[in-house]
């Protein structure tokens, strides 16, 4: 069954030339216009991925992406500005987007951006579908976990860097190597977002102040221990 994209764009010559190119790629598009009907669209549709403008009426996108994510949203959000500012992309990453991609850009590029997070995203639905240390139960089909036989909160992004790290245990896994691996991005990306989730990952998951399963390397990045 093809991929279902949506696109959420008010520029609306914009919103046309993507539906009209990604069809001719095989996927399923729907266009939202604003960021309210984007909203209310990806949460009765659940698209396999949202290409999501920054700057619109009514809900910018960086709102719409926190929502999604608040709501259990888990497929990959890719976000369309004309900013690219460092903070931009910091804020976006932090809000629970996958990617960043800044005006103009080709189409050969976003393509192959998008077809890189269905890939992983299949990926990961088909690897490692549960996995058990210490006190920690992980189920990553459903997206569930619980520490101590009590739910355990964690995001979609926290999940994945889980995963990740858990399929590599053993192993150290450089900050650049986890952004390429769950957030799809370059190395040239900023790399400090990748800091901040694990340290929230680590408070909900491990011991902060003395951790036992995620470990710093210094300088190079984490590894996990069982």
């Amino acid at each position: 069954m093809p991929s279902r994209i949506l696109v959420v764009e008010d520029d609306a010559a914009l919103a046309r030339g993507l539906k009209t190119n990604l069809e001719v790629e095989g996927y399923r598009v729907a266009v939202a216009n604003d960021g309210e009907e984007g909203l209310r669209a990806a949460l009765a549709d659940r698209p396999d991925l949202v290409l999501l403008d920054v700057m619109m009426p009514k809900l910018s996108g960086l709102d719409v992406c926190k929502r999604l994510r608040e709501r259990d949203f888990k497929n990959p959000i890719v976000m369309l500005t004309a900013r690219g500012e460092e903070v931009d992309r910091v804020v976006g990453l932090q809000y629970g987007a996958d990617d960043y991609v800044v005006k103009p850009f080709g189409l050969r590029e976003l393509l192959a951006r998008i077809q890189a997070h269905l890939r992983r995203e299949q990926r990961y639905s088909e690897e490692l579908a549960s996995y058990e240390f210490s006190d920690v139960q992980l189920d990553f089909e459903r997206y569930t976990a619980t520490r101590n036989g009590s739910a355990l909160a964690l995001s979609p992004r926290e999940f994945e860097l889980l995963r990740y790290m858990i399929r590599n245990r053993g192993r150290t896994v450089t900050r650049e190597e986890l952004l390429d691996a769950v957030w799809g991005l370059s190395q040239d990306s900023v790399t400090r977002t990748v800091d901040n989730h694990v340290a929230k990952l680590r408070n909900k998951v491990d011991d902060a102040s003395n951790p036992e399963h995620i470990i710093t390397v210094h300088k190079v990045g984490y590894k996990f221990i069982d």
